[in-house]
């Protein structure tokens, strides 16, 4: 059982990546070469960020936890070459957040509604994402454009992902690894508001031809839009947004990421443009 709450812990608040599919779906068409995305980071082991700027690199706050406690770790990978970090940078309250809803799990036995509520209130406060400073420029890869605007709601994005994969009958295995072949997908916005970019893994006759959702291993991970001519960073991949079916699975030992009619969320970028701009300046400074 507590290998189960460690993977729902990890569904709703922590792990975003990859690329599940719907059940019946060719795997083929969703694997991608990674020149499709050169500006794709990837973090040591799992997670994944984008390249923003020559020295930056735009992530999720919880994906970069292991490069923050092992200085052997503290380095990406751009277009097949090791790149060194000088340092980790994570929008200030998130360690807060993350400790709010750290402690939230621990309380899982209570009314399901009440806890949803809980889980939402926790969940408006939090603020997922970090910027990592390179050591050197990065001269040979093209950054990413940010996307700073708020015409997002109703627009089909694209979610790229190299971490666990699936079908939406069963959805992401348990053991799954957590690094393999880049994949990409399609969904339209659900939701935009404050931080956060939603969308829901449709699987029937509203399901776009190249439907997916984000699985487990590459938290941090692209959702680009397509805005004058280009594809530009709306968002970062964070994670499932759980409902009640959610939560009832995981009390029966049914749990699991990657199932029809989920929700997920990302962290918006436009909303985090300021923050992103005034980090990028003040990059003499240490914190």
């Amino acid at each position: 059982m507590k290998n189960l709450l460690f993977l729902f812990l990890l569904a709703l608040s922590f792990t975003a990546a990859a690329v599940i599919i719907p059940d019946g779906a060719r795997d083929s068409r969703y694997r991608v070469a990674g020149s499709a995305l050169p500006a794709l980071a990837d973090l040591p082991t799992e997670g994944q960020g984008t390249l923003i700027a020559p020295r930056w690199v735009l992530t999720a706050g919880h994906a970069v936890r292991m490069m923050r406690q092992m200085p052997s770790m503290r380095f990406v990978t751009i277009a097949g070459k090791r790149r060194a970090v000088r340092r980790i940078v994570l929008y200030p309250d998130f360690l807060a957040g993350a400790a709010k809803l750290n402690a939230l799990f621990k309380q899982t036995k209570v009314d399901p509604a009440q806890w949803l509520a809980r889980f939402a209130s926790v969940h408006s406060r939090m603020h997922d994402i970090a910027l990592i400073e390179l050591a050197e420029p990065v001269k040979d890869v093209s950054p990413v454009p940010l996307y700073r605007g708020n015409g997002e709601l109703g627009r089909v994005i694209e979610i790229y992902g190299k971490g666990a994969t699936g079908t939406s009958r069963k959805g992401e295995a348990p053991n799954a690894p957590h690094r393999t072949t880049l994949r990409r997908a399609e969904n339209p916005l659900t939701g935009a508001q404050g931080q956060w970019l939603d969308y829901k893994f449709d699987c029937g006759r509203d399901a776009l031809p190249l439907e997916g959702v984000i699985g487990g291993g590459d938290s941090g991970g692209p959702v680009l839009i397509h805005d004058r001519g280009a594809w530009k960073l709306a968002a970062v991949s964070k994670g499932l947004n759980g409902n009640k079916a959610d939560l009832l699975a995981f009390r029966h030992g049914t749990f699991r990421q990657g199932i029809c009619g989920q929700h997920f969320t990302n962290s918006r970028v436009s909303f985090y443009a300021k923050w992103i701009d005034d980090t990028m300046k003040n990059r003499g400074q240490r914190p």
